[in-house]
């Protein structure tokens, strides 16, 4: 499975002590090198209460690519860490096939990684993972955020549900409701809750290089831990807000069910999980068309969402309007 992702530059095979990559074969000149690390927190629980491994290494992969696709970085490779009690098999099969098929659509190579067996350490069926990424970027097409400025655009990309973040929050709703993960899910007939909660995060990755490669994109921002709320500011310049009009979506089903289930407020529901929308991307006013086009070709759902704009003394780097009639009513739900 981790030879089939192999890409230019890999120039080693697995059963190292190391995994080499030779960035002159990948193509690059005068690359600035991105990694990342990241997990998939309590998603993990939920996949063994449902006994379902097959997508979690994917949402692995997908939440450390995508952050190095918003630096402009193309990922070139990929590590995993794998640790339970004891290893199965049958389990471990499933959860590294995730693994590569994330890596596939990321269009990385899987060069290594670690599999540890813990017995003390996790409970009998438990276990972690932790992925590295590895990415380049020419150093002039590094994207920093710095040039955007008042009037350029900023689009959504529709993201695959719940992806990895909220699950604290999650489970405790699941658990609080009295629910089982192999009933049918409360917001869609057509498959049980394990399965609904446990839909892979998207991996944005073909589509935002290839909207970065029209020369219009100014900024992105990954929608994680955080939400709309957090992660947006984090890509403006001092000085700068967004204003985003939450109308011009309807947040899938299975926020709006957590959001009245759970009573949570809208302003955690902003905080906490990403609403259905997975990329933000901040554009030249001039430009938006060649880059809604580039990322509807990768297959992309692209939503307008609003402006950069000035921002006001003591106002906030983000305004969300309409929250509660599109988050919590809603229009006719995306599925």
């Amino acid at each position: 499975m981790a030879r089939a992702t192999g890409r230019p530059g890999v120039v080693s095979e697995l059963g190292g002590f190391g995994g080499l990559f030779d960035l002159k074969a990948a193509g690059y000149a005068d690359p600035i090198l991105v990694a990342c690390t990241d997990g998939v927190g309590t998603k993990l629980k939920i996949a063994v209460a449902a006994g379902r491994f097959d997508t979690i290494g994917i949402d692995l992969v997908a939440m450390c690519v995508n952050d190095l696709v918003v630096q402009g970085a193309e990922p070139l490779f990929f590590l995993d860490y794998f640790a339970t009690a004891k290893l199965e098999p049958k389990m471990a099969r499933a959860v590294i096939g995730g693994i590569a098929e994330g890596c596939r659509q990321a269009g990385c190579a899987l060069i290594g990684g670690e599999t540890a067996e813990m017995p003390g350490l996790y409970a009998g069926g438990d276990f972690d993972l932790a992925g590295f990424a590895v990415g380049a970027v020419e150093r002039d097409r590094l994207l920093t955020g710095k040039n955007v400025a008042p009037g350029d655009r900023v689009l959504g990309l529709a993201s695959g549900g719940l992806q990895s973040n909220g699950f604290s929050l999650v489970r405790r709703i699941v658990t609080d409701a009295g629910l089982d993960y192999g009933a049918p899910a409360p917001f869609d007939a057509e498959c049980s809750l394990g399965e609904a909660l446990l839909k892979p995060t998207r991996i944005f990755v073909p589509g935002c290089l290839g909207a970065i490669a029209t020369g219009g994109v100014k900024a992105l921002a990954h929608i994680t831990g955080g939400g709309i709320a957090e992660n947006v500011p984090r890509v403006l310049p001092g000085g700068l807000a967004v204003e985003i009009d939450a109308g011009a979506w309807s947040a899938p089903p299975v926020f709006r069910w957590l959001a009245c289930q759970g009573a949570v407020p809208t302003a955690e529901l902003a905080r906490t999980f990403n609403m259905g929308i997975g990329m933000v991307v901040i554009v030249r006013a001039d430009a938006g068309g060649a880059i809604e086009a580039a990322l509807s070709e990768a297959g992309e759902e692209v939503i307008p969402l609003g402006a950069v704009t000035e921002r006001q003394a003591d106002g906030p780097a983000i305004t969300i309007k309409g929250m509660e009639e599109a988050w919590r009513n809603g229009k006719a739900a995306r599925n």
